[in-house]
């Protein structure tokens, strides 16, 4: 790490745990490759301590941070101004600290979603077909919000607990239609495209049964997990002959906005960045 003195250009990443993270690695990958004077921190903080660490970053000095969990939700409470987006969504995971020292408030996770799937799939047309979202958590918020955003004009949710799905009815309305997740499968007819927001088929977790044979056959299939990379929904996409697309570029392309407002740069997302990023996740 370069030295680091009043000058430097200093943000990070707020979690707990946050030793994960890959956004460390992300960020300073763009700092070394622009020749920057910035660090970019890995900043643990427990629950009870939230609203003091995220009010302290001015007095500290920090430009901004990103969010991570468990923390979006209070971020959305502490934060002094609210993008439109990180108001539809109800969370927060980027902080843009201004001259002022007021706290501005935003979720590029829409951003995030859009752009990793117009990169891997360009033809890819949200208002094309109707979509499928498994799992009703914090991240499918933020694809929901994308989809409704880009023009679908029916996204389905189906989730394991349908108290979770119903909220998010509650919340977005629209398009939204809630289907039981015995009926996943056949929720996928004529489907355009499937995004997996739960942790199945992750490294660890039980696997995510599913069967793509009634989806559209023109239909691009989104894993948000990145650990495998090539997850097993996305094989069987491949398989079948549809357009597969991993979960590490929406992290590298939710990271850009608040980088460019951090850093002054606008950083590009590439292969060399990918290759970078992967090599730093647990396990190799």
């Amino acid at each position: 790490m370069p030295s680091v003195t009043a000058k430097t250009i200093k943000a990070g990443v707020i979690g707990w745990p946050v030793e994960h993270s890959l956004s460390p690695r992300l960020h300073g990958y763009w700092l070394e490759t622009y020749g920057i004077d910035g660090v970019y921190l890995p900043l643990p903080v427990a629950p009870p301590n939230i609203e003091d660490a995220i009010l302290a970053l001015p007095k500290l000095g920090f430009v901004g941070a990103n969010v991570t969990v468990p923390h979006k939700e209070a971020a959305f409470r502490i934060v002094d101004g609210l993008s439109d987006t990180a108001r539809k969504i109800g969370a927060v995971n980027t902080i843009v600290c201004d001259e002022d020292g007021e706290l501005y408030g935003d979720n590029t996770d829409v951003f995030g979603f859009i752009e990793n799937i117009r990169s891997a799939a360009p033809d890819w047309r949200a208002d094309a077909a109707p979509a499928l979202v498994l799992g009703a958590g914090g991240a499918a918020r933020a694809v929901i919000a994308a989809l409704i955003d880009a023009g679908t004009p029916e996204i389905r949710l189906a989730n394991r607990t349908r108290e979770r799905a119903d909220e998010l009815m509650t919340h977005f309305g629209g398009p939204l239609t809630i289907v039981g997740w015995e009926e996943r499968n056949a929720a996928m007819a004529g489907a355009g495209t499937l995004v997996n927001t739960t942790t199945l088929g992750m490294i660890g977790n039980p696997p995510l049964n599913v069967h793509l044979s009634e989806l559209n056959d023109a239909a691009v299939v989104n894993d948000i997990v990145y650990a495998p990379l090539e997850t097993p929904l996305l094989k069987a996409a491949a398989a079948r002959g549809l357009t597969p697309v991993d979960g590490l570029g929406m992290l590298l392309h939710q990271a850009r906005p608040g980088f460019e407002a951090w850093f002054g740069r606008h950083p590009v997302v590439d292969e060399a960045l990918r290759d970078h990023v992967l090599a730093g996740r647990v396990g190799g």
